[in-house]
């Protein structure tokens, strides 16, 4: 438990969502977030969306409190997204940094488990591979290869012994974060997911995973291509390298 959090009974919590082309889900998303975290500051980190996503960001942040927003002048990789939120979350002193999709695929409404899992935590994870976890409606059979094959590919080149490694419905401890060099991580895309566990790994933070239900998204379009696969596939393959010879 970090010095603030013994001050008060209450972590001060930073939720972070990373946005590109979230207009229809945004505004929608922090109420909701506020229902189960009323407690929370939120940031929202926008890649210049075309369709306004940044606007309506600013909208919020004017008319409510704890809203924060980053402009970013382009599109520039989910894990970078992180990676400025978890340095937010260090900058400002706040306890615990939660993560999740802008989309609605990671139900506010878990919130609450994940925050209770970090009392004995340093780490806990939003999984769809625990006992009660699952994935809602179209999960394909090549949705589920892909998500199932790259946790197995994970956990056997990392040594992870989570069982969702890929998903992104996470609260981390900041004071556990700030002992992360976060300018040493590789990935820029999807493949930050399961990176920062191996780092988190490294120093020591103890892991819990909490089950959700992975639901469709509401409106908008997937940004996950066979590009972010491959080089999420050879930056864990390079990480894992690493792993045994002993150079991470």
């Amino acid at each position: 438990m970090s010095i603030s959090e013994s001050i008060s009974s209450t972590p001060r919590l930073l939720v972070s969502l990373a946005t590109y082309d979230e207009s229809e889900n945004l505004a929608a998303l922090v109420r909701e977030i506020r229902q189960h975290a009323p407690q929370a500051d939120i940031l929202v980190i926008d890649d210049n969306s075309p369709d306004g996503t940044g606007d309506v960001a600013d909208h919020l942040r004017d008319t409510l409190t704890g809203i924060h927003v980053i402009h970013r002048p382009g599109k520039e990789g989910l894990g970078t997204a992180v990676i400025a939120g978890m340095r937010y979350a260090i900058e400002h002193k706040f306890d615990y940094f939660l993560n999740l999709d802008a989309d609605f695929s990671h139900p506010p409404r878990y919130i609450p488990a994940l925050l209770a899992g970090m009392a004995d935590k340093d780490v806990m994870i939003g999984s769809r591979y625990v006992p009660g976890g699952g994935v809602e409606g179209d999960f394909n059979f090549k949705r589920k290869f892909m998500s199932t094959g790259i946790n197995w590919y994970a956990r056997l080149l990392l040594g992870l012994r989570t069982k969702d490694n890929s998903g992104s419905f996470r609260c981390y401890r900041v004071s556990k974060l700030e002992q992360i060099d976060l300018g040493r991580i590789k990935s820029r895309g999807y493949s930050f997911m399961e990176e920062i566990l191996y780092w988190c790994r490294k120093v020591d933070c103890s892991m819990g995973e909490t089950p959700i239900l992975f639901e469709n998204r509401r409106s908008g379009y997937s940004k996950i291509n066979k590009t972010e696969v491959i080089k999420a596939l050879q930056i864990i393959l390079s990480l894992g390298l690493g792993r045994v010879l002993g150079r991470n």
